[in-house]
């Protein structure tokens, strides 16, 4: 099992590589139109969105059983989403394990405000108790996980320039899940996808970009 990486089509004034993980071996490599990006000049630092992106109308399971309303629920909230599953032998722990480290080391007032967001790509084993077993375990706490239809969860990935493939069992028995790897940050002030956060992220990238993003401020 590895990491595949996946080439994003941007116009920029040089190319930026975007990342996807997936659960199996091979050698093709996917390519997805991305929007038009400025800044991430150095490997981690944020991807200022030339067209910042409205956060996705998705309704799905948290990890109560319970329904939750991205929109009503992260409204005027500085929010963090992430595609990804907890079978994911690499990238997906490693992400969410950095931002969990960076969230700790904020102040509780603005650990009060930031919404961290995980939505599977994995639905069909992705239950609501192994997600909240799995964040714990990455730190997040107090992260929110959600599951649901798989159609549904790439419905709203796609506008956000997102890979999410359907998981495919191969004939060795293994289950290969291919998805974006992009942390997206949404603002607090108008609820837009402004900057985008890659697999080269630090903890200490982290730790030095959201308390401006909580503000709504460029990190």
């Amino acid at each position: 099992m590895r990491t595949k990486s996946l080439g994003a089509a941007l116009v920029t004034a040089a190319a930026l590589t975007l990342t996807a993980c997936g659960s199996s071996d091979g050698d093709s490599d996917k390519t997805e139109k991305a929007a038009e990006v400025s800044g991430g000049s150095k490997p981690g630092q944020a991807i200022v969105l030339d067209q910042p992106k409205a956060k996705p109308d998705l309704v799905l399971t948290d990890t109560d059983g319970k329904k939750y309303d991205l929109l009503k629920e992260t409204k005027g909230k500085p929010t963090l989403i992430y595609f990804g599953y907890t079978y994911c032998p690499d990238v997906c722990p490693v992400v969410m394990s950095n931002i969990g480290i960076a969230e700790k080391k904020l102040s509780k007032a603005e650990r009060d405000k930031l919404q961290v967001v995980f939505v599977t790509t994995d639905p069909e084993r992705d239950t609501p108790k192994r997600m909240r077993s799995w964040l714990n375990g990455q730190g997040g706490q107090d992260f929110v996980a959600l599951t649901g239809d798989f159609d549904t969860i790439q419905a709203a990935a796609r506008p956000l320039g997102i890979l999410v493939e359907k998981p495919k069992k191969e004939k060795d028995g293994s289950i290969t899940v291919n998805h974006g790897a992009e942390v997206l940050a949404f603002s607090p002030k108008d609820d837009k996808n402004h900057w985008l956060y890659t697999t080269e992220t630090t903890a200490d990238q982290y730790v030095k970009d959201l308390p401006k993003i909580i503000k709504g401020q460029n990190p």
